[in-house]
């Protein structure tokens, strides 16, 4: 299943909307995606969402979609 995962750069600083980022990551589960993303990255996770075909297909045609794999 494909998750899309918005977050924050650093744990440091209070989260603003403004500097808020997605990531696209495939896992079995949320627990497994965000211990992928927590593992290998410093980012602030706010938000998991699984994507369904609909969704998927509408994030696609953005020209910043990118699969990231660890």
């Amino acid at each position: 299943m494909i998750f899309k995962m918005t977050y924050q750069e650093t744990k440091h600083e209070a989260p603003r909307r403004e500097n808020t980022k997605a990531l696209y990551i495939e896992a079995s589960s949320k627990v497994e995606a965000r211990q992928l993303v927590e593992q290998n990255t410093p980012y602030n996770i706010e938000f998991i969402q699984p994507l369904d075909e609909a969704h998927l297909a509408y994030e696609q045609k953005n020209p910043d979609f990118k699969l990231t794999v660890f």
